[in-house]
């Protein structure tokens, strides 16, 4: 296939693009892999109106792809952060592992002082982000990885203790 009449209308692709994606960068990125595709496409129209026609039908397509993409990106980090968010109910807390309190120092710093705030002393994820000059998401990850840190460290200490989810935990 020749790549000619593409090329020539690809200032026009790259714009269509970006006034549906608002994004310049991921405008010229989807024309690029809408071109790659069209190299490797089987059968493509042999005139060059029907070529460009048939490209912007593809572009068409991967920025409706790419749309779709960033929807399920957003809705998958919104999840996660009010996942992270939950805070434990008053008779939750009394049942947190004791060993949870004399392991926190053996996690890195930043990952013990972000549990305390946020977890222990219940300040909001929002306001941690703020002081620390984060994107709540940001803050989010880093808070869900210290957890997960947390978590391994008492599966490691208490054992079965930490199988059973630390309920009236004996193990101090």
């Amino acid at each position: 296939m020749s790549l000619d009449p593409l090329l020539q209308h690809l200032d026009a692709f790259v714009g269509f693009a970006r006034a549906r994606t608002g994004d310049p960068e991921l405008a010229a990125d989807l024309v690029q892999e809408c071109l790659l595709k069209a190299m490797k496409a089987d059968p493509v129209p042999e005139d060059a109106e029907g070529v460009v026609t048939w490209f912007y039908r593809v572009l068409r397509h991967a920025i409706i792809d790419a749309h779709r993409r960033r929807e399920t990106r957003e809705k998958s980090s919104d999840a996660l952060v009010l996942e992270l968010s939950g805070r434990l109910e008053p008779e939750e807390e009394k049942n947190i592992c004791q060993c949870v309190m004399k392991l926190l120092p053996g996690l890195p710093a930043e990952d013990a002082a972000l549990i305390r705030r946020v977890d222990l002393e219940g300040e909001p994820a929002s306001e941690v982000a703020r002081s620390s000059n984060l994107r709540v998401n940001t803050l989010n990850v880093r808070l869900y990885r210290a957890r997960r840190r947390l978590r391994e460290l008492v599966e490691r200490t208490c054992r079965a203790c930490a199988a059973h989810g630390c309920l009236d935990c004996d193990c101090a």
